[in-house]
């Protein structure tokens, strides 16, 4: 896919506070191209099944989680109320604040992804579910090479 316009149809959350790549220093830019296909989209594996998977992501203030790319349809729900910035592989920064249950449910065509990062610049701990769908319209990335996950470190 050569176009991003498809992104503008993403329920992304936020203000957009900044495009065309302004702020992101170069070593923001190397780990984008360095993640630009992981598919570890949580902090934590809690279950896979051959339907879904359903990870976690836990923040500390002032933490964040690096670079991943979502291919498959999913939804998260923020656990906690916070707050994030996020950078999203078209050169754009948002700020988000998020209230406790909130949902939002994003839908991929062949070819589609989101590649963006999240770091908590609230003062609590930021906590999310997200639940990938197998059976979407892209094949699953591999998550189970170089990185560690939940099964590996013997959590699951």
């Amino acid at each position: 896919m050569t176009s991003d316009n498809f992104l503008a149809d993403l329920p992304l959350a936020g203000d957009l506070v900044a495009g065309g790549f302004d702020g992101w220093p170069q070593e923001l830019r190397a780990e984008f191209e360095a993640h630009s296909h992981d598919g570890r989209v949580g902090s934590r594996l809690l279950s896979e099944t051959a339907r879904v998977r359903v990870w976690e992501i836990r923040l500390a203030p002032g933490e964040r989680w690096h670079a991943h790319r979502h291919v498959l349809d999913y939804f998260w729900t923020a656990v906690n109320a916070g707050r994030s910035r996020q950078h999203t592989h078209d050169g754009t920064t948002r700020e988000v604040s998020y209230n406790a249950g909130e949902t939002r449910h994003f839908t991929f065509g062949p070819g589609e992804y989101l590649l963006h990062d999240i770091e908590n610049v609230g003062d609590t701990e930021l906590v999310f579910t997200t639940v990938e769908h197998l059976d979407s319209a892209n094949a699953p990335l591999d998550i189970h090479g170089d990185a560690p996950d939940a099964r590996q470190e013997g959590q699951a």
